[in-house]
């Protein structure tokens, strides 16, 4: 096994034995898609963080990843993908909030085709080499800003976003095809709601899937 190799496996706290003990956790919270645990299993989440953070990897906590991010909560990324998946495989989607790669290199292959957003240019960078390390395959990514969505490649049969507004950018809900879902953390600092919103025809019809803390979606990049 050559040493990129391992790096990938993991030893130690990063190791295949550390990672099934977080699926079990996930499992008794609820994660019952096995497709989602499977890729929350394998998909080696201490090399999306520096490493003097790789030994905290595999606990269920979102973590710092710079430039005043952070690397979300595995339950978290779960519940979401989760949702996601739960009206049948989305052939298109929309993730915005990409930092470092981690939701993306989870969700990539659970869909057609991935489109990711990220605001900060520097994590899209390294984002683009960790997924490519992993030979992740029908990603197309762009610095840009999430308020906006991408409405070149409209309409997605799924959005998935990882920051929270506090309230639904208009965008997102019209780049969203009929019968399509939206995931999204909605609200302030103080409270935060994760919700998910279906839409058929001109009707969005809105679930909430529990409370959740995400850094802002702040605006900007390129549009």
């Amino acid at each position: 096994m050559t040493t990129a190799d391992t790096r990938i496996q993991g030893i130690g706290m990063t190791s295949a034995r550390t990672r099934d003990r977080l699926v079990q956790r996930l499992r008794e919270q609820g994660i019952n898609n096995e497709a989602v645990l499977g890729q929350i299993c394998n998909v080696p989440r201490h090399l999306f963080m520096d490493e003097a953070m790789a030994s905290r990897a595999y606990e269920d906590t979102a973590l710092p990843i710079g430039h005043g991010q952070t690397i979300s909560q595995p339950y978290v990324v779960a519940l979401m993908t989760q949702a996601l998946l739960e009206d049948g495989r989305p052939e298109k989607v929309l993730e915005i909030g990409s930092g470092c790669g981690y939701q993306t290199a989870i969700l990539a292959p659970l869909v057609g085709k991935l489109y990711a957003i990220e605001r900060l240019a520097p994590l899209q960078v390294r984002a683009r080499n960790i997924l490519a390390s992993l030979n992740l395959r029908g990603i197309r990514m762009r610095v840009g800003d999430g308020w906006k969505g991408w409405a070149a490649e409209a309409p997605f049969d799924g959005i998935l976003v990882a920051a929270a507004p506090e309230v639904v950018p208009e965008a997102l809900l019209q780049q969203l095809a009929d019968g399509g879902r939206l995931i999204i953390p909605v609200g302030g600092r103080a409270s935060q709601e994760l919700i998910k919103i279906s839409r058929k025809g001109s009707a969005f019809e809105t679930q909430s899937l529990g409370a959740v803390r995400f850094v802002p979606l702040v605006g900007g990049g390129d549009s």
